[in-house]
């Protein structure tokens, strides 16, 4: 006794005192105060930073810029100089393409320049027989008619193109037209090269032969036959788009359903797999142990090869280790099962009651659509700042060398003022077109303007991670606050609150956007901390530093688990929150205790409800999958007529598994939130109370008896629920 006394001594020394009762607390508190103002405050100050860095990306970038290509002096075709030059011209497309996949990722280091048209015509220029007025494609500024150097210097010098191909533009480049005809009239490439009777020269004048430009452009042709399977998956899409979402509407339907049915099927599905799993292990002990006996006489053994290595194994020697491998494993089993037999039926209970929870406030099932649809748009809005915020440093609009009114006087002499605040608008782009500035003044610009572009980037990518983690904060509270209102609520439905879910939603907005904010930028952080540590471990990639990358593979693991830590931290955090009111800090912390006072409890019940909502969401993506595949695959006989004519009917068949689990994972994050919500609410439960008259328990009647508990009250007051 003595033992047990100084046991729960030591106990609420470590993890704090039990909770007291309170006769005023009947769920979650209506009179409080606003929380963590201070972060409420940062993150509107940093919201406001967000809006100035969209402004500044909005404002001077130009997505466009970036699908544009560029010539060889990195000017962007179609726009600045090369107005009216909206296409590119490889000089020697053959060496691209020997390039291989990688010119698409490096780029071709052959000249290349912007053209007002694709050429119409083969050509390839012969020095002695050609003359300079045949050198239609040379880079700005040579002018072949009129340049002193001879045609071969000109070819030589890389200055105009040795030879051209008749082509056709493709996203802004000249592609060879008999590329093009390898998809559109299905030749293969070497026959397309031969009608079309094409010729090619190197750097040094060498002929290419029509194995090597076949083999060259080969590459090209599978980025248009990527290209071409892109075009037929979209037409596929934009075919069954309505068969698609008729798909998810069923896989949503039969989620709910299965959710309803849970509280029937989750005490059968946790014990079947439990003595599955028993079963197993004893049948396998058994029969490899059986198996020693009958062959341990023997000089039976095992030959296994692996490559260059071979080893021989005594099968009877095998079979006793597997043996005594899967007794030790069914022993181990066996007594967590006699330990925790109590708590595996709390949690199965808890779960039942987190599916009645879920049936009564069906709406509950709808919320989780309006916090993802807002994590869509914060990626949505992030990656378009980023896409413009990248576009800015290409930005060419402007070439104060021209007679533009705008900067230039009628007799010619530049308008300083307009150069000016040009030039500070845009961080030194005129330095590039203009000796107005000294060059020191135009590279500290530019470099102010690189550096600001950076530092957005990162700023911006620091906010989506924010706001993201917000919208989940905001999702958690308000589900946590109205499965609350349900537990708390003594005699169920009766006693829960009017609309629970928009009450819980206003006391978020209310009162606790500080604190939402402050849990999420904390997660925010850490994932911050994690890009850097992915960022510095490519930048390791290929150096000989096995000391450096081994801290940085321990940093990343650190910093993983300690995201997992916190978001659980912070989901049970936002549960007190929505319960009692209080700061974050104090609910954090108050959360913890309590957990670590039932710590045995809240492991058993969290692998619990995670093997029981992995089956259920197997159960539903496996339901939506086999269904769409029957039906696209004109299997279900009575709809064949209704069954699409597609290039790949795998394609919608893919867009519905894959959303399906996008909606069974919504749908089951708030089961998830109910059971965890729930959980806290019991533990709250049984320490503040104790059945009595005064202090009675408000868990459902099965968690009172698998805790031999019950609620001692006055005849006239009693109500079972």
């Amino acid at each position: 006794m003595s033992n047990k006394v100084a046991d729960v001594d030591h106990e609420e020394k470590s993890y704090g005192k039990p909770l007291a009762y309170d006769k005023n607390f009947k769920g979650p508190i209506k009179d409080r105060s606003c929380t963590d103002i201070i972060c409420c405050l940062l993150f509107l100050i940093f919201i406001v930073g967000l809006v100035v860095v969209a402004y500044f990306a909005f404002q001077y970038g130009d997505p466009r810029l970036l699908v544009y290509p560029v010539n060889s002096n990195n000017e962007i075709c179609g726009y600045g100089k090369q107005l009216g030059k909206p296409y590119l011209l490889f000089f020697d497309l053959v060496a691209c393409g020997r390039m291989g996949v990688g010119v698409f990722v490096k780029g071709c280091p052959t000249p290349q320049i912007c053209v007002s048209a694709c050429p119409t015509e083969n050509k390839v220029l012969i020095p002695t027989v050609d003359a300079k007025s045949d050198f239609k494609y040379c880079k700005d500024g040579v002018d072949a008619t009129t340049s002193s150097k001879s045609e071969d210097a000109l070819l030589s010098d890389e200055d105009c193109a040795r030879y051209w191909f008749k082509s056709k533009p493709l996203i802004n480049r000249c592609v060879p037209s008999f590329v093009i005809d390898v998809l559109e009239k299905g030749k293969d490439m070497a026959t397309a090269v031969a009608d079309a009777d094409v010729n090619a020269t190197d750097a040094s004048g060498g002929s290419y032969g029509d194995s090597i430009i076949g083999d060259s452009l080969g590459v090209y042709g599978t980025f248009l036959k990527a290209k071409e399977y892109g075009e037929k998956i979209i037409e596929d899409v934009w075919t069954a788009w309505w068969m698609i979402l008729i798909g998810l509407f069923l896989a949503m339907v039969f989620a709910l359903i299965w959710i309803i049915i849970m509280r029937w099927i989750a005490g059968f599905m946790v014990w079947f797999t439990i003595f599955a799993f028993l079963g197993l292990f004893g049948f396998s002990t058994a029969w490899t142990l059986y198996q020693y006996y009958e062959l341990k006489d023997t000089s039976d053994s095992f030959h296994i090869q692996f490559s260059v290595i071979q080893m021989t194994m005594s099968k009877p020697k095998l079979f006793l280790a597997f043996g005594i491998i899967s007794g030790v494993i069914l022993v181990i089993a066996l007594l967590i099962l006699l330990i925790l037999c109590s708590r595996i039926r709390i949690a199965i209970s808890l779960i039942k009651e987190g599916s009645r929870a879920v049936g009564t406030m069906m709406f509950t099932l709808i919320c989780p659509i309006f916090p993802f649809a807002l994590q869509i748009v914060v990626v949505g809005f992030w990656l378009t700042v980023a896409v413009f915020l990248a576009s800015t440093g290409r930005n060419q609009s402007f070439d104060f060398n021209n007679n533009s009114s705008e900067y230039r006087y009628p007799n010619g002499s530049y308008n300083y003022e307009n150069i000016q605040k040009a030039t500070s608008a845009f961080f030194g782009k005129a330095c590039d077109n203009t000796s107005l500035s000294s060059s020191e003044f135009c590279t500290f610009l530019k470099n102010q303007e690189e550096n600001f572009v950076i530092y957005s980037q990162i700023f911006n990518l620091f906010m989506m991670f924010w706001l993201v983690n917000f919208v989940v904060a905001l999702g958690q509270m308000t589900l946590a606050g109205a499965f609350a209102s349900y537990y708390w609520a003594f005699e169920k439905p009766r006693d829960i609150p009017a609309f629970p879910i928009l009450s819980s939603l206003w006391r978020c907005f209310r009162y606790h956007l500080g604190s939402m904010a402050f849990g999420s930028l904390i997660i925010a952080i850490v994932q911050m901390i994690r890009v850097l540590l992915e960022y510095v471990d490519a930048k390791l990639k290929g150096k000989e530093n096995p000391v450096a990358k081994f801290f940085i593979k321990c940093l990343k693991c650190c910093f993983w688990c300690l995201e997992k830590f916190l978001k659980f931290l912070n989901k049970n955090a936002y549960i007190l929150i929505a319960a009692h009111g209080k700061n974050f800090c104090t609910s954090a912390k108050n959360a913890f205790m309590l957990i670590m006072r039932n710590i045995v409890r809240v492991v058993v019940i969290d692998k619990v409800t995670d093997f029981l909502l992995f089956i259920s969401k197997l159960v539903v993506v496996a339901f939506a999958a086999a269904t769409s595949y029957f039906f696209f695959d004109g299997r279900i006989d009575f709809l064949s007529s209704f069954t699409p004519s597609l290039n790949f009917y795998v394609v919608p068949i893919v867009l519905v598994t894959l959303g399906s689990y996008v909606i069974a994972s919504c749908f089951f994050s708030v089961y998830e939130m109910a059971v965890d919500t729930l959980f806290l609410c019991f533990l709250e439960d049984l320490e503040r109370n104790d059945g009595s008259p005064e202090k009675p328990y408000y868990m459902s009647k099965d968690l009172r008896k698998i805790l031999g508990k019950k609620n001692v009250m006055a005849p006239s007051e009693k109500k079972e629920f």
